[in-house]
Formats: C-alpha cells, sequence, structure tokens
C-alpha cells in the first residue's frame, strides 16, 4: 500500500469509528497531557473516571503545580504505578516555573521534563499542537509490525527506533494529530493482540502480515521473567477506640510513600493457609510474636479473615490478613501511626489495602 492511500485510509476510518472520550474534546495540551500518562498501563475505560475526576480537581498547570504531593496521590489513588504521577507532579512544576505554565512547543524543551519520555512528547505535541511527531506506544508497535512484518522484538529499544523512523516517514505533516490517534486506536480495537479483527481493518489490503497468514503469531515479544511469589501476612491491628495501625512506605520502590497496614514475610510455611476464625498463641506462636510487638502489648485477640492475591508487574503478593484486637491506645514508633475512621480520606494506600478496608466496612 502507497504512503497517501495508507494514511487516507486510515484517517477517514479513525473520523468515522473514533471513540468519543474526555481528552479528545479539545486540543489544550494540558488534558492531554494528563490522558496520556492516566493511559500509560492502564485500560480507556479504567481511566475515564479517574480523568474527569482529576482534572475537576486540577482543572489547570498552575492549579496541579501549585498542590501538596499527598493531595496529587490521593486524586490518582487506584491507578496504580504511581511514579507516573510523581513524575508528572515534577514536571507540571517545572512547566509552572519555567514556561510561565504554557507547555512548551518544542520535542527538545518538552523532552528535558522531568519524567516525559518520547512517547509522551509526540502525543502531547502531535495532538495539541499538530507537530509531525511519532508517538509509539505497544498499540502501534504491534500495528506496525504486523505491516511490514517486523521480526525483531518489540520490546527492544533499537526496535522501537526502528517503527519511530517509519512512523515518521507515515505521518502526514497537515493531520499529525489525527494520524497518531488513529494508529494507537487501531491497535486498541482492531489490531489487537493474540486475535486482530482483520476483517475490519482499514489497512488489511496492504498488511503483510495478513497477506501472510501471520497476524497472530506477530508482534515478537520475548516472555518476561515470571514475577516470583511473596507469602505475606498482613495485620489490620485496632486499638480500644478502634483506630487502625498504618505505616508510611519508604520513598523508594514498590509502592513508595503510600500508606499501607502493617505486613511482614510470612514467619513460617503454611501460614497462608490458617483459616481458623480465632487463633491461639498455641495455634500460631509466631503470628501472635509479631502482633505483640506490633502493640508493646499481648493482643486481646487474633483472627483470621481471608486470604488476598494481588499481582505487580514483577512480582505477587500471596497475603494472609488478620485482625488484631488490642487491650490499650499506646502511642506507636515511628513510621507507624492510628488511623480513625473519618481519617482514611485524608491517607492515599495502595489497591491491595483498599481492598482490604472496602471488605471489612
Amino acid at each position: 500500500m502507497e504512503k497517501l492511500a495508507l494514511t487516507s485510509a486510515l484517517l477517514d476510518w479513525y473520523r468515522t469509528v473514533r471513540r468519543d472520550l474526555p481528552w479528545r474534546k479539545s486540543q489544550d495540551p494540558y488534558p492531554i497531557w494528563i490522558s496520556e500518562v492516566m493511559l500509560q498501563q492502564t485500560r480507556v475505560e479504567t481511566v475515564i473516571p479517574y480523568f474527569d475526576r482529576f482534572m475537576k480537581q486540577y482543572p489547570t498547570v498552575d492549579a496541579l503545580a501549585a498542590a501538596q504531593e499527598e493531595d496529587v496521590l490521593k486524586y490518582w489513588e487506584g491507578l496504580g504505578y504511581y511514579s507516573r504521577v510523581r513524575n508528572l507532579h515534577a514536571a507540571v512544576r517545572e512547566v509552572a516555573a519555567k514556561y510561565g505554565g504554557e507547555i512548551p512547543r518544542t520535542y527538545e524543551e518538552m523532552r528535558a521534563l522531568p519524567g516525559v519520555g518520547p512517547y509522551t512528547v509526540g502525543a502531547v505535541l502531535s495532538i495539541a499542537y499538530g507537530l509531525p511527531i511519532p508517538a509509539v506506544d505497544g498499540n502501534v508497535l504491534r500495528v506496525i509490525a504486523r505491516l511490514f512484518v517486523l521480526e525483531e522484538d518489540i520490546a527492544h529499544a533499537r526496535t522501537r527506533s526502528k517503527v519511530e523512523i517509519i512512523v515518521s516517514e507515515l505521518i502526514p505533516s497537515e493531520f499529525a494529530g489525527d494520524f497518531n490517534q488513529a494508529l494507537m486506536e487501531l491497535g486498541a480495537t482492531v489490531c489487537i493482540p493474540r486475535t486482530p479483527k482483520c476483517t475490519e481493518c482499514p489497512l488489511a489490503v496492504g498488511c503483510a502480515a495478513y497477506s501472510s497468514g501471520r497476524q497472530s503469531e506477530l508482534p515478537y515479544k520475548k516472555s518476561k521473567k515470571p514475577p516470583r511469589i511473596e507469602e505475606r501476612v498482613v495485620f489490620l491491628v485496632r486499638n480500644a477506640k478502634g483506630d487502625v495501625l498504618i505505616r508510611k512506605r519508604p520513598d523508594k520502590g514498590l509502592l513508595s510513600g503510600l500508606w499501607e497496614l502493617p505486613h511482614f514475610s510470612a514467619p513460617t510455611e503454611g501460614v497462608f493457609q490458617l483459616t481458623e476464625s480465632h487463633l491461639t498463641s498455641e495455634r500460631s506462636g509466631e503470628v501472635w510474636a509479631v502482633a505483640h510487638e506490633l502493640l508493646s502489648d499481648a493482643p486481646r485477640q487474633i483472627s483470621f479473615v481471608r486470604n488476598y492475591t494481588h499481582v505487580f508487574s514483577h512480582v505477587i503478593w500471596k497475603l494472609t490478613l488478620f485482625v488484631v484486637e488490642g487491650r490499650g491506645t499506646f502511642i506507636p514508633q515511628s513510621p507507624y501511626t492510628w488511623m480513625s475512621a473519618s481519617q482514611r480520606e485524608q491517607y492515599t494506600f495502595g489497591q491491595v489495602f483498599n481492598k482490604i478496608f472496602a471488605d471489612l466496612d
């Protein structure tokens, strides 16, 4: 398929079937930027309500730049991958301080912002400002790999660079934003993994993978190392007033800077299988000992609640939850603090702990 025929077919298709998404209602670069960061590693259907809530709270660059990180995290809570919003917040603050709140219009200036990668630069500058810069995400990698039968591993940086060159040669200077969005839309809705809907594809006639019957085997991506499994014991510790003991995670690493319930590596094998409604010190002495240490006193009661499995990109937590009833109201040492029920909205927790709270409400 010649370049002109390909771009025309793709643009005609996109303008006919594109989804009505809130960030497509204007060419304001700020909401486009917010949406692109939210959409990384997250489905569109999940993002929409978070996007609407976030934009209502932080409608401008200046509003987000002036916000405290803890508040911003709270409005991101549930989307996960919190490094995304931390980088976004830092970059927006730099835009406010260095560019007077106006998002840069050049590749070099936007790429220099904290945590802003080439995909985000291409998406924002092409959609908002019409600059013919490629925006290559996972969907675009898959579409181009099938169109041109690329044999290289799409997880490799050199493959991404090759795809960026191909898209740069295809992208029409007058419709750059629509073209980038059309490629992403095609990958998200038609040229999907494993079972592409080739009969619905506007580019099927020119697709090398389709013509050779290889659309289901491409793109090639080396299998990732399977995530490690960690068994952990989680304590929901309540004092005599009904407050819950929580702690803040370190500033770096998994769920960095978020709040959580106390949890520890399972002290012995088989803790994950404990299912008695109430545990005695004789039944599980090590679990009792850890709870005793948390409370600085012997617990009044320890009750098994249920097991949870939570999957991160590189690790799977198998959690056993116990409710620990304390006798007093001791003052905990850092990083622990007591949280009353009315204070819950003041703290940002990882998704797994919000699920626990929801189950116990």
